[in-house]
């Protein structure tokens, strides 16, 4: 079969390997689409600290079960799934602790083991996902909403509150959408005006162009001076850390998906005046996932929008250099494995 691999930063190629060989308990899996994350464009520039070379990349994909074991899940041949990509121990501290999306030798797929960018990839049963009856194109996209999902579950959020999202890439659209389902009213700022057209289209009740237009002054017209009951930083960047910080309400809870490359330095009294909350979040649980499927097959939300390309198999590296040199016209890019 053939198969996707960084070889080392820069280099990307069709491979040809063994097709995989199920061990007790897997199924075997027939790729249909792939997501690029941000995580694998990393991967293939050299900026990604846990990876090593050669890699197969990938870990938002849809697929098609080839053979599957008995099971009491209804899973079979055929049917059209997803599967949790992030794999753990099960025997550290977090994991004892019910905190496998933490655990302390996390492997997720594409990262720090192989991934799905590849014909066939095997999948312990437990850990796939049932489709229910959306299309390949959508369920490969469960994933990075997931990610984004997971976060908005680590602090209260009610209708009516005040949000604020810092950076509209494809994870802060995907946090978007979620916080409006939950009745949040919501303000989403990036640099690219772009990025801001798409959030428009789903739904945010303000967008700021940062670098044209001043931030504080929209975020006070906002909240009417209060500041804002959550404060979601999507970026990594100390910048964007900082704003949330200065937007934030009295008593607000900022979470944190950026995964940040440089040091952010401040006097952390800040925190302590306004009493703010803060959270970290990493990675997702299946039950992330498995409400999100049933959100929108239930026709509760449309992310058809967020992909601005679907590439063949063999053209993955025009793929992958489209979001090397991303100007913001790129949100979400899938790979499409059967031809």
């Amino acid at each position: 079969m053939k198969a996707i691999q960084i070889t080392e930063p820069g280099q990307i190629h069709i491979i040809e390997k063994e097709k995989p060989v199920p061990k007790p308990g897997e199924a075997l899996l027939q790729t249909l689409y792939g997501g690029i994350c941000g995580a694998d464009v990393a991967s293939y520039t050299g900026n990604q600290p846990f990876t090593t070379y050669p890699r197969i990349p990938g870990h938002e994909f849809s697929a098609r079960i080839v053979s599957i074991p008995e099971n009491d899940r209804g899973l079979k041949s055929g049917d059209i799934v997803t599967a949790n990509p992030y794999f753990n121990c099960g025997s550290c501290y977090a994991c004892r602790r019910g905190i496998v999306n933490a655990c302390h030798d996390n492997q997720t797929m594409g990262v720090q083991r192989d991934g799905a960018f590849q014909e066939y990839i095997t999948m312990p049963v437990e850990r796939i996902i049932p489709g229910k009856g959306l299309p390949a194109e959508t369920l490969a996209l469960i994933e990075p909403f997931s990610i984004s999902c997971h976060a908005l579950s680590r602090a209260p959020i009610h209708p009516g509150d005040n949000l604020l999202i810092m950076g509209a890439g494809p994870i802060g659209l995907f946090a978007l959408i979620k916080a409006k389902s939950m009745g949040a009213k919501v303000m989403i700022a990036d640099l690219l005006e772009n990025r801001l057209r798409l959030a428009a289209a789903y739904g945010a009740d303000a967008t700021v162009q940062v670098g044209k237009q001043n931030l504080h002054a929209a975020a006070m017209e906002f909240t009417e001076s209060n500041g804002f009951d959550v404060c979601v930083e999507a970026c990594g960047a100390p910048e964007t850390f900082m704003n949330c910080i200065e937007e934030a309400a009295v008593g607000a809870n900022l979470i944190l998906i950026g995964n940040g490359k440089r040091e952010t330095t401040f006097v952390h009294s800040v925190l302590l005046k306004k009493e703010l909350n803060l959270f970290g979040s990493r990675n997702a649980f299946t039950r992330d996932f498995e409400s999100l499927i049933d959100l929108v097959s239930a026709g509760g939300v449309d992310l058809s929008q967020m992909v601005t390309g679907v590439y063949p198999f063999p053209k993955a590296k025009d793929a992958f250099e489209v979001l090397r040199h991303n100007d913001g016209s790129a949100a979400k890019l899938l790979i499409r494995f059967e031809e």
